[in-house]
Formats: structure tokens, sequence, C-alpha cells
């Protein structure tokens, strides 16, 4: 086994170049960020990689006892960095609960990543009143996981639209629906208890990389008051709410989101 392969690493241009590495949400795979990648390809080297468990990666790699929380999938981060030999001043670009993966990585190996591009982040979906708001009852995602052990079809169905958007292309809502359904089952059940049960608000605290936080406007599964929360807790951070409804702007919306992506790298992008 090397890493590379069982991370289903790609290279998209020149290692000479400024290095964007993306990283997926859940339930997803490296194929998400499809319409982005195009519009970097002359002036970056961009790498895209699926976590064990998901898209094309090696799933007979994966540990349940690894991956029973999030730390596991940043050591997955780290390792594909060291396999590269990117040792700093990546740049490193996450969707949802890759943003608290990136920070994990981040706050483990300091000077690895010269600036981090967290779209839709949560460090927390659990409400904990009366000083957070994560968008949902601990009950709500018990719920949520009741539904994936009795219907996991139905579960994909459900979900796939509320991370598109309601006033979005159905096709968005249809590719995320697919790429649910074509997990494996107990393995994406166990990412979803690692996603949905986490608290990472103390580590989104410990950042000290500066970072792009893109909010979406009406998004169900992170409200704009997670994405005020964030910008308070990392230092040097900016805040750029997009005007999109649900939480994949990268898909629904990549216009927006390569857009504020050069705004914010423009210095390294135009070096």
């Amino acid at each position: 086994m090397t890493i590379l392969r069982r991370n289903n690493v790609q290279i998209i241009g020149d290692m000479n170049k400024p290095v964007l590495i993306y990283a997926h949400g859940f339930g997803c795979s490296q194929t998400m960020w499809e319409a982005i990648t195009p519009a970097f390809r002359e002036n970056t080297c961009q790498i895209v990689f699926d976590f064990v468990g998901s898209g094309q990666s090696e799933i007979n790699n994966y540990s349940f006892k690894r991956y029973s929380t999030l730390h596991g999938y940043a050591q997955d981060l780290l390792e594909i960095c060291d396999a590269l030999k990117l040792e700093r001043d990546v740049i490193f670009i996450g969707h949802s609960v890759s943003c608290s993966i990136g920070i994990l990585a981040a706050n483990a190996k300091p000077g690895l990543f010269h600036k981090m591009i967290l779209l839709g982040p949560s460090p927390c979906f659990i409400n904990m009143p009366p000083d957070y708001h994560g968008g949902f009852d601990k009950a709500d995602l018990d719920g949520l996981l009741e539904l994936m052990d009795q219907n996991y079809l139905g579960w994909a169905s459900y979900l796939g639209p509320i991370v598109a958007g309601a006033e979005n292309d159905p096709k968005v809502s249809g590719q995320l629906s697919d790429s649910f359904c074509s997990t494996d089952p107990v393995i994406t059940r166990h990412f979803a208890q690692a996603t949905f049960f986490a608290d990472n608000r103390a580590d989104f605290a410990k950042l000290s990389v500066p970072s792009l936080i893109l909010q979406h406007q009406r998004d169900l599964l992170a409200p704009l008051e997670v994405g005020r929360y964030v910008q308070q807790q990392i230092k040097d951070s900016r805040l750029q709410v997009l005007d999109v409804s649900g939480h994949a702007a990268h898909m629904s919306h990549p216009h927006l989101v390569i857009d504020a992506i050069n705004q914010y790298l423009k210095t390294e992008l135009n070096s």
C-alpha cells in the first residue's frame, strides 16, 4: 500500500507552482471539486484526494478505530503531504467537515499550511446553549443516524437536497444523493457519527493560519451564526457570505467560489 494509492491522490499541474490541496466533505469525493479546479490549472499545482471509505479510495484500508474521530482523517491529510514531500506553504481548501479536519492537521503541524479557505465550516453541529448555536439539537442528529440505519437510500434522498439547497439545480442534488448512495452504508454511518457529533471549537480557536471563511447565506447545516462564530474564533480570518442556498456552493455556484479564492489568493497566484 502507498498513501497516494490509498487516498486516490491526483496531482494537477506542476509541483513547483503554488500548491492547493482540496479536501471534500462528508459523503462526497474529490469529484465535487471538478467545477473549481479548471480555473486554477495555469498558475497552481492542485492536489485532490478521497478520504478512506469515500470515492475511489482503497476501502480495505478503512479502520473503524482510526476513523472513529476526525483526528484519523487529519492524519491522512498529513500523510498525503508527507508522501508528496510538502513541508510548508501549502494552501488548504476544505468543505464542511474537512474544514475541521484541515484545522486539526494545521494545529498538529505548524507551518505546513500558508493559508486556509474554509467553505461551510462547522466546528460543532450541535447546539450548546446559551453560548453556541450549531444548528441541531442532539436529538435531531440521533434521528438522522436512526434514519440511516432504517432506510439508507431514503436518508440519501433526504440529505441530498438539503446540502444542495432547495433553490439550486436538481442535478446538484442528484449528484450529492448519488454520491451518498455509492458509499458503503456502514462506513458512511461511522463517518457521520464522527462528523456530526464532533466538537472542535477549541481547535478552531487555536488555529494560527490566515483563513478565508466562505459562508452560505441560507444553509440548514451551518447557519450564519456558525460562520460568524468561526470568524470570531480564528484570529487572522475573513468572513465572506455567499448569497446562495445550501451547503455546497463549489457545486451549485462555482463561479462565486472561484472569484472568492482568486481575490483571497491574488498575491500567491500572481507572483
